[in-house]
């Protein structure tokens, strides 16, 4: 997750020159001009005598300030344990992203089919799958523990809120698996609608549910490389059909502020195949790169999402999240084959695609606005059991990449609750 950096370093200045304290040229000036006057008195005297201690006395002052004070400018101020605590406690954050899919007898958290907006292509069941175990594994953060979810508490926690995912059909996917999740706290299913009463589809590029009772929108605007794709400049080579202008957000980004939880993810899209085979290039400016990497203009991409999140989205109210890229089970010499196991795999494995993981924490690192990233790419990696296969609809499409609902978008949802419920992981018990 990134939080906003405050710097605790200040300025200091220090005066190295003493002070004079009783300086003796202002000391018992009625004695100082009669010495002048009737001659310097004995040398017994108990006036000399007085001047003298005096004398001794502010020079042991000045040389003990001059020790004392070069000494505490060395030695830092004690810190109190209780401060210490509180300090520690405030920081400790449990990497909930470093764990293990553990079987759970009490999983899933819903059913699809009870779930009018859970998408017929996700939901494996009701498109003939027979085995179940795929439904029977919760996320177990290695040094932490989730707390279980509640959709009343987070249907309160929400209340008078508005969501919003940002992506493509994999933050479809999440997004149809948050309602369902809160939909199991609701009395009346009838008080959720989508606001338009449009059907879930893959190409449409609004959905926006409404929870009456609570007045929570939790809304998914379709966006697959979060940047402008359009016509090209003119002049360019006949391939070039398509451009995406890595300089400029998508045009419906203006719908995306004013909320208060943002959700973004990319990265399924920037593949040679829904690119460059489709005619499709880079652009920056008014100039075609067209020797650009995917991975550079990924970057370029994000830079410009971190700019707009910057001056855009007041986060004093709007919570951001970026999701990485979740792993694919393609196998075969084309990674054109498609077998689901039963279980999940003992090691990480599919098409991870780390380098866009690390781009994303690049970016996030450099921006001023905090923006907490949502680390799953190794979460799914173990999830060879849990992709549609061939359980899609219809059920002549393979289906390596996305996910059966109930499944993994749900740990992906979790976390988020979670973090919405317990200081942003500060609280999560040991």
């Amino acid at each position: 997750m990134h939080m906003p950096t405050i710097n605790f370093n200040r300025s200091t200045s220090a005066r190295h020159t003493p002070r004079a304290v009783n300086s003796p040229r202002a000391f018992n000036a009625s004695h100082h001009r009669k010495w002048w006057v009737s001659g310097p008195p004995p040398f017994d005297s108990p006036v000399v005598t007085y001047f003298v201690a005096s004398i001794l006395m502010l020079t042991a002052c000045f040389i003990y300030l001059c020790v004392f004070g070069y000494w505490a400018r060395q030695v830092p101020a004690p810190v109190q344990i209780s401060q210490l605590l509180q300090t520690t406690k405030s920081t400790e954050v449990c990497d909930v992203f470093d764990g293990m899919w553990v079987p759970d007898g009490s999983y899933p958290l819903y059913n699809s089919s009870d779930c009018p907006f859970a998408e017929r292509g996700f939901n494996c069941l009701a498109n003939g799958r027979k085995d179940t175990n795929y439904l029977k594994w919760r996320w177990k953060p290695k040094d932490c523990e989730l707390p279980t979810f509640d959709a009343l508490k987070a249907l309160e926690k929400l209340r008078g809120k508005r969501v919003v995912f940002v992506g493509d059909s994999m933050s479809r996917t999440q997004w149809e698996s948050f309602i369902c999740m809160l939909m199991t706290g609701v009395r009346d299913p009838k008080s959720v609608y989508e606001v338009n009463g449009n059907q879930i589809s893959k190409t449409i590029r609004f959905l926006g549910v409404r929870f009456e009772e609570y007045n929570l929108s939790v809304e998914f605007f379709r966006s697959v490389f979060l940047v402008q794709q359009g016509l090209p400049p003119r002049h360019g080579p006949k391939r070039v059909r398509s451009a995406l202008k890595l300089d400029r957000l998508d045009d419906i980004s203006r719908k995306w502020i004013d909320s208060d939880l943002l959700v973004f993810n990319s990265g399924h899209w920037w593949t040679p195949s829904k690119l460059f085979d489709m005619g499709c290039y880079f652009q920056d400016g008014g100039s075609l790169k067209l020797g650009m990497s995917i991975n550079s203009a990924f970057e370029m991409a994000l830079q410009t999402w971190a700019s707009w999140v910057e001056r855009s989205v007041n986060t004093n109210r709007t919570h951001i999240f970026f999701r990485t890229f979740e792993p694919s089970h393609w196998s075969g010499a084309n990674q054109k084959e498609c077998k689901v196991t039963t279980e999940p795999s003992f090691d990480a494995k599919g098409t991870e695609r780390n380098e866009f993981g690390d781009i994303i924490a690049s970016v996030v690192s450099t921006m001023r606005a905090p923006v907490t990233v949502l680390n799953v790419t190794s979460m799914g990696a173990f999830r060879s059991d849990a992709h549609i296969g061939t359980y899609s609809h219809p059920l002549t499409v393979l289906d390596c990449s996305h996910w059966c609902l109930p499944g993994v978008p749900d740990a992906w949802n979790e976390i988020v609750f979670s973090y919405l419920l317990t200081d942003g992981w500060r609280n999560l018990e040991n």
